[in-house]
């Protein structure tokens, strides 16, 4: 019997132990020395909420599914009907194919197919590599048509140190957080000085409800943002950090999902603002096939802090 996510890929390397599934190219385990970084699923399951998924050809939602580009109004099917919305992209689902297995790295690819609403085909591509840094996770897309395409990548991992958010601190390095609407759609932006949502000093979550994007992310020297979630009872973290490339971060405490609200912190590294195909919002544009700027990739990654 086949699991409902597929084939599975182990990987192990630097004290860590990851499981990559065939369907979605999804991150369904990792753990360090043991313990659980991301709160995944399990082998007999289907990923609930988004678990481990990837984002692609855009991350988070489009309204109405309905946008215009290159002149061309376009319209994709409503994969979140409850809010007449298409959201996190059209490769979570599908079958992915492996390239590569090795005892510490495996990296598979989707071929997208151009298709109504979407009538571009993409080369994807994704490389999970384990070392003592932790997990480095490359995204990469390729436009293989003949006219630039639209495109958005993303990512929906959820970290965990075992037990509920309220009792964790976090560390946020976002100095504005965008304003939404009931459909969670962008409807502008705020500084988060001076509001419930700044934590670009640890403090504890609590009760802060979380579903919100961050942008102007403080960053390193090469560039790299990183946010932190810790547990001052034991003092064990995760961190999750996310390259140049990534201007946005969705945070949600999953509030509104039975049985496992505030279990976990989803922390979504974007490389683009919600709504971004109607917007244009940090959107990336994919050069046609063979022309400069016809591939994108963008690095993100995770390791355990003790």
């Amino acid at each position: 019997m086949l699991s409902p996510s597929g084939d599975q890929f182990e990987i192990r390397g630097g004290g860590y132990r990851a499981v990559v599934t065939e369907s979605g190219a999804a991150l369904r385990v990792l753990e360090h020395a043991g313990r659980a970084v991301v709160d995944g699923f399990g082998e007999d399951e289907m990923s609930p909420g988004g678990r481990g998924q990837l984002l692609m050809p855009w991350c988070n939602r489009i309204r109405d599914g309905a946008y215009t580009f290159g002149g061309r109004d376009l319209q994709l099917p409503l994969t979140e009907p409850r809010l007449h919305n298409a959201s996190h992209g059209l490769a979570r689902w599908v079958a992915w194919t492996l390239e590569e297995h090795s005892p510490n790295s495996v990296s598979l690819v989707y071929r997208l197919m151009a298709q109504t609403g979407y009538p571009w085909t993409l080369d994807l591509h994704v490389l999970y590599d384990l070392s003592a840094d932790g997990l480095t996770v490359t995204q990469t897309a390729t436009n293989m048509s003949a006219t630039a395409a639209p495109f958005g990548s993303g990512a929906h991992p959820y970290l965990t140190l075992g037990v509920q958010v309220d009792d964790l601190e976090l560390t946020l390095p976002a100095a504005t957080r965008s304003v939404v609407d009931d459909r969670l759609l962008p409807v502008g932006s705020e500084p988060v000085e001076g509001s419930t949502y700044d934590f670009r000093v640890a403090r504890p979550i609590r009760d802060t409800v979380l579903n919100h994007a961050f942008t102007d992310l403080d960053r390193d020297e090469q560039g790299i943002a990183t946010t932190v979630l810790r547990d001052p009872a034991t003092g064990h973290g995760v961190a999750l950090w996310v390259d140049a490339k990534h201007p946005w971060m969705q945070v949600f405490s999953a509030d509104d999902v039975p049985g496992t609200a505030r279990r976990s912190l989803a922390v979504e590294p974007m490389t683009a603002q919600a709504d971004a195909f109607r917007s244009g919002e940090d959107l990336v544009t994919l050069a046609a096939a063979g022309e400069p700027g016809d591939e994108h990739s963008a690095s993100w990654g995770i390791r355990a802090l003790d």
